[in-house]
């Protein structure tokens, strides 16, 4: 029989509709049910291809005798994370702050005021291994809850009292010199020099991290951060972390080589991997760059693309109850499909043996074998056979900030190769949001699935799609991109300014109030909202020459100096806009009369070499073209042909 669950349109809520467990949405019927029956409230935030959320679900939620604990003890609420951030930010700082950790699903019990008093991750049904069981601990808080609620009240109180004090106020300062190198030095020391990567698995792409390392070679000509990146970028692509038959690349690896992945992809981790690929190429010409950028951006508009342009959110790691079931292959298999000597190759290649490297199958990977060119045709055969499989679960929730990830990643892409189909899809997905993400009264909204959208848009949906759209007119240089980019701007400031210590507040004023408006500038697995609206503050800036996104800029960089300086490394793409600020932009200015195909050819040639710091404006007139570049409040006279304007450039 379904719960409350059932008429929700989160893939995430839809996988809980048939539980025994009394589920409840987040909302103000189950506070309400809560305080009438003076119950605390069990909280459990995950995702729709979470693993871990998946077993717990299995193991306690569809078991009756847990819901039996749940039913008569507690008020039940399941939460979205990706719907609902702004849920998931607070109480994951909860997590932290009581066991030095986090992660999903994320088990949360509290008040029915919301004030949490315990909190953790995944547990099992029973105790084991000395792990806590989900029975133990709801019978021992239901026990306390009558018995000793004044001191769960207490913890409540602290907590929450703890975790405000935390939160930075009204410190300012400038950025350090010193800053970058802290970061750099921390890099150096965590850098695997054998497989890429930093720090001990599980390894995470972190394209932030590779993107400041590359500014920081730029700016100190260090080639040790350059060597870094493209030994990081190899090891993953050579690695099973990469679907080397249908491509895209995984959440993590949980060993050191890049191996065995979390199989689950996002669309947030593909679209930060386009844009630093492209960088990568930028840097070094390396055309295996321009190849995995193709790669995953065939698989993204193959299989997470809405037929009106918006794109997926994700794709499960499990596919018949079996992590990474979809994605392995026996050696037998592969001949079969590609014949004795094709097949033989391909296997000696991608490591497809008899032994198995993941628990006795295959995960197809280089590892050993480095760059392989030539089974062009047999990935794409093996790939449509694969497509015969029972495939994982996708979610197809549109989420507006990972849209405006993928609308940057497809149009700084488009720009660097002059590919027009991924300018264009990137264009169409812009209209799919205007056209589905907007409420009447012109809020945008962060969610859209089965014709409807919902929950205000917060800090991330603001800043992702505004950068995209100004990657998107520096792609095409059509105005229409840059007055959408300056509007979204103007609303992120009128809905989460902080007017007493700058900076933005995650979710807006006219959103539902938690116990806590976190203001962030770390990046997670996503960059940090305030950086990337720093970055799009010095873009607007740069481009209309407007002094009030200057200051706006100003303030950002001044809100979170204090705690960048004291832990540069958590804070890498907010350095890239400090980069910028080192560089100055450098400004060309097209004038004159133009056709289409004209200026395309003058944005790829613009665009071929590593330069953050470039924007490009053009002014109409009824005139042959010239060109100017200036750079640090210094102008160049006007040239009127290419080559010399790339000269210039070169200077």
């Amino acid at each position: 029989m379904a719960n409350r669950l059932a008429t929700e349109k989160s893939p995430y809520l839809l996988q809980h509709a048939q539980n025994p467990v009394d589920w409840y949405p987040w909302g103000e019927e189950a506070f309400q049910r809560a305080q009438k029956e003076d119950k605390p409230i069990f909280l459990s935030i995950g995702y729709s291809t979470c693993h871990w959320c998946h077993v717990m679900e299995r193991e306690s939620f569809e078991d009756e005798e847990v819901a039996e604990i749940l039913n008569r003890y507690f008020v039940s609420i399941k939460v979205d994370r990706e719907e609902r951030p702004d849920v998931d930010q607070v109480y994951m700082t909860v997590c932290q702050a009581m066991t030095g950790q986090g992660g999903w699903p994320l088990t949360i019990i509290m008040t029915p005021e919301k004030k949490p008093f315990f909190a953790g991750t995944y547990f099992p049904k029973q105790s084991r291994h000395g792990m806590p069981g989900l029975v133990d601990i709801l019978q021992r808080v239901a026990q306390l809850w009558q018995e000793e609620r004044e001191q769960l009240l207490e913890t409540g109180d602290r907590i929450v009292e703890a975790i405000r004090q935390e939160q930075p106020e009204g410190e300012t300062e400038e950025l350090k010199t010193a800053t970058f190198e802290k970061a750099f030095q921390h890099f150096s020391r965590s850098f695997d020099p054998d497989y890429g990567g930093f720090g001990p698995p599980p390894k995470f792409p972190t394209p932030h991290i590779a993107g400041f390392l590359l500014r920081y070679w730029r700016l100190m000509g260090e080639e040790k951060a350059l060597a870094m990146v493209e030994k990081t970028l190899e090891a993953m692509y050579l690695g099973g972390i990469y679907d080397h038959i249908g491509y895209g690349f995984s959440r993590y690896s949980t060993d050191r080589y890049w191996l065995v992945p979390h199989f689950e992809k996002m669309l947030y981790d593909n679209a930060l991997l386009i844009y630093l690929y492209s960088e990568a190429y930028q840097c070094t010409n390396n055309p295996r760059y321009a190849r995995i950028v193709t790669e995953i951006i065939t698989y993204i508009l193959r299989e997470m693309t809405h037929p009106e342009g918006g794109f997926y959110s994700a794709q499960d790691a499990d596919s018949e109850g079996e992590e990474g079931k979809y994605y392995v292959w026996q050696p037998g298999e592969v001949i079969k499909i590609l014949g004795e000597g094709r097949g033989q190759a391909f296997c000696q290649a991608y490591d497809i043996t008899v032994k198995g490297n993941f628990e006795g199958k295959n995960i197809p990977n280089l590892i050993k074998s480095g760059w392989v060119d030539g089974f062009e045709q047999e990935k794409e055969r093996l790939y449509r056979h694969r497509l015969q499989r029972i495939p994982p679960y996708k979610d197809d929730k549109i989420l507006t900030a990972w849209n405006g990830l993928m609308i940057a990643a497809l149009a700084f892409a488009g720009r660097v190769w002059q590919k027009e189909e991924w300018t264009g899809a990137a264009a169409k997905a812009v209209q799919f949001i205007y056209r589905h993400l907007f409420r009447e009264d012109g809020r945008l909204l962060a969610r859209y699935r089965e014709g409807e959208a919902q929950y205000p848009a917060y800090l991330d949906d603001y800043a992702f799609l505004t950068w995209g759209l100004l990657e998107l007119y520096l792609t095409t240089l059509k105005s229409e991109y840059l007055q959408k980019a300056e509007k979204l701007a103007e609303e992120t400031v009128d809905l989460f300014w902080d007017n007493t210590s700058g900076g933005c507040f995650f979710y807006g004023h006219d959103s539902e109030e938690l116990f806590l408006r976190p203001k962030e500038v770390y990046d997670h697995a996503l960059p940090a909202g305030n950086s990337v609206m720093a970055y799009n503050f010095w873009r607007l800036w740069a481009i209309t020459g407007q002094e009030r996104w200057r200051d706006l800029l100003d303030k950002q960089l001044q809100a979170f100096a204090p705690v960048v300086n004291r832990v540069p490394m958590a804070a890498t793409f907010f350095l890239q806009v400090c980069w910028l600020e080192e560089q100055t932009p450098l400004e060309v200015t097209i004038s004159g009369r133009s056709e289409e195909a004209e200026i395309k050819t003058l944005i790829y040639q613009l665009s071929r070499r590593f330069r953050p710091e470039l924007v490009i404006t053009i002014k109409p007139e009824d005139k042959p073209l010239t060109y100017m570049v200036c750079h640090k409040q210094a102008c160049r006279p006007p040239v009127n042909n290419l080559e010399e304007l790339l000269k210039m450039l070169a200077e």
